[in-house]
C-alpha cells in the first residue's frame, strides 16, 4: 500500500467557489482524521437556483490507495440553496474557533459567501459521520446541518438601489474573526462585523469596479484591493481620507483615440485578484485580465513589480498561496496547467527596519533592482481541462490507519475543472 496523492469529487453541477476547511475538527468533537478534508464548494449556474456545499472523505481508508479506488473520494455532507451564484466562498479562519462569539453553538464552524449579498452560514456536525455498511456507499447528511446565519447589504454609497450592488469578493481578517472585508462593483469596499451584523464603514476605493480585496496579514487596519481601473490601493482605517496606490497596470502601447472634451480615464487592464503571501506581509501577487503572466509585488516597492512569472500559455485564473514556513504561490489557467513557483528566494531582503502590521502606511523601501523574470516553477500539473480556481488545505498532521499504515503529513492544493474537484497531495 502507498499513500494516495489523488482524491477527487464530481459535483452535480459546474463548481465555481471552494475552500478548504482550516480547522481540523469542530470544537468539542474528538479530532478525527478526515476531518481535516473538508471542502467547501458552490455551484454557478446562470440562474437563481445556485447551491452551496460542505463536502468531506466518504472513508479513511481512501487516503491509501487500496481496493477503494473505484469508489468516491469526497461525498457530499450538506448542501444548501444560494440562489445567484456566489463568487467567492470561504471558511472562517482558524483563529475563529478561539474567538468569543456572541451568539455560535458550541461546535459549529462559519462559512462565509458574497453574490448579491454577503451571507454568513453556520456549520455544525453532531457525531462523526458513521462508517458505511460497505464502502463506496452515500452517508447520510443526519448529524450536519448547514444554516443561513446572517444575509448582510447595506445601501450603495454610489447606487440610487434600496440594497447593495452585487460582490465581488471578500477577505476574512485571520487577527480578529469578527471582521470581513468586501468588495462590489459599485466602486466601494465595505467593512463588516459579522458578529454584531453591522456596516463598520463603506468607502470609495476605485475608479470603476473593485473585484478584489485583501487584509495585510496580521492587521486590523490596513487591506488592498485590485479593480477593473488596473489600480492595486492599500487602505487603512485609521485615515481614510487617504489610500495608497501600490501598482497600476502599464498603459495600451496603441491606445483608442479619446474624443474631444471626452473625460475617460486613459485605457488599462483590469486587476482581477490580489493575494498576500501569509508569511511575508509586505509580498503581494497579482494578475491582469486576459494576460498570462502573474505579477509579484512588494509594499516597500510600489510603482512596478519586483518579479513577474512567465509560464502559463493562457489566461491565468487564479493564485494561492501555502501556509507553510516557507510558501509557495499556485497559480491556474486557461491552459490547464497549475504550477507552483517558489518565490521566496527572489523577494526583496529585509529591510533594515521592516514595516510592522501596525505601523501606518508611509515611506516605502525603494526598489533594488530590476525585476525578475521567472520561467522555471518548482511543480507542473497537468489538468484535463481549464483550471478556474484552487485552494490549499492547511498543513495536515499523519494519520494512521487502522491497517497500521500512517499518511506523511503536508499540504493538499485543491483544484477546479467545471464539475469535477482534484486535491493533488504537494
Amino acid at each position: 500500500m502507498s499513500q494516495t496523492t489523488v482524491l477527487q469529487y464530481e459535483a452535480p453541477w459546474p463548481v465555481h467557489a471552494l475552500d478548504w476547511c482550516k480547522t481540523p475538527a469542530p470544537n468539542g468533537h474528538p479530532v478525527r482524521p478526515r476531518s481535516a478534508f473538508r471542502l467547501g464548494v458552490a455551484s454557478f449556474t446562470e440562474d437563481s437556483r445556485n447551491r452551496i456545499a460542505v463536502v468531506g472523505l466518504q472513508d479513511d481508508r481512501v487516503l491509501v490507495e487500496d481496493d477503494y479506488g473505484d469508489y468516491p473520494d469526497f461525498v457530499t455532507l450538506v448542501e444548501a440553496t444560494h440562489g445567484y451564484p456566489a463568487t467567492s466562498l470561504q471558511w472562517q479562519p482558524a483563529a475563529a474557533s478561539l474567538f468569543h462569539w456572541q451568539a455560535k453553538a458550541q461546535n459549529a464552524e462559519f462559512l462565509a459567501t458574497t453574490g448579491d449579498a454577503l451571507r454568513v452560514w453556520e456549520y455544525g456536525s453532531d457525531a462523526p459521520m458513521a462508517m458505511s455498511s460497505y464502502v463506496g456507499r452515500q452517508p447520510s447528511s443526519g448529524g450536519h446541518r448547514l444554516s443561513l446565519r446572517a444575509t448582510l447589504s447595506g445601501q450603495s454609497k454610489v447606487q440610487d438601489r434600496s440594497g447593495g450592488a452585487p460582490l465581488t469578493n471578500f477577505s476574512w481578517n485571520e487577527k480578529m474573526p469578527s471582521l470581513i472585508v468586501t468588495s462590489s462593483i459599485d466602486t466601494t469596499c465595505t467593512v463588516w462585523n459579522i458578529d454584531t451584523q453591522s456596516a463598520i464603514t463603506q468607502l470609495i476605493a476605485h475608479d470603476r469596479e473593485v473585484y478584489d480585496v485583501a487584509w495585510l496579514p496580521g492587521s486590523t487596519d490596513i487591506f488592498v484591493s485590485v479593480g477593473a481601473d488596473g489600480s492595486l490601493r492599500a487602505f487603512d482605517l485609521r485615515s481614510l481620507e487617504h489610500s495608497t496606490i501600490l501598482y497600476e497596470t502599464p498603459p495600451p502601447k496603441h491606445p483608442p483615440a479619446v474624443t474631444p472634451g471626452q473625460n475617460a480615464r486613459p485605457p488599462s487592464s483590469p486587476l482581477l485578484r490580489i493575494a498576500f503571501n501569509p508569511n511575508d506581509p509586505n509580498t503581494m501577487s497579482t494578475f491582469h485580465m486576459d494576460g498570462s503572466e502573474v505579477q509579484i509585488l512588494d509594499m516597500r516597492s510600489p510603482g512596478a513589480p519586483i518579479a513577474e512569472l512567465k509560464a502559463h500559455r493562457g489566461p491565468v485564473n487564479s493564485v494561492a498561496w501555502s501556509s507553510t514556513d516557507s510558501p509557495m504561490l499556485a497559480t491556474a489557467a486557461d491552459d490547464c496547467q497549475v504550477l507552483l513557483w517558489d518565490v521566496a528566494s527572489h523577494s526583496l531582503p529585509p529591510a533594515s527596519s521592516p514595516r510592522n502590521t501596525s505601523a501606518r502606511l508611509s515611506s516605502p523601501r525603494p526598489a533594488d533592482g530590476k525585476k525578475r523574470v521567472l520561467t522555471d516553477p518548482v511543480m507542473a500539473y497537468t489538468a484535463q481541462a481549464e483550471v478556474t480556481n484552487l485552494a490549499w488545505s492547511p498543513q495536515i498532521a499523519p494519520m494512521t490507519m487502522n491497517s497500521g499504515l500512517t499518511t506523511a503529513a503536508g499540504e493538499w492544493l485543491a483544484i477546479v475543472m467545471g464539475k469535477t474537484i482534484k486535491a493533488l497531495k504537494v
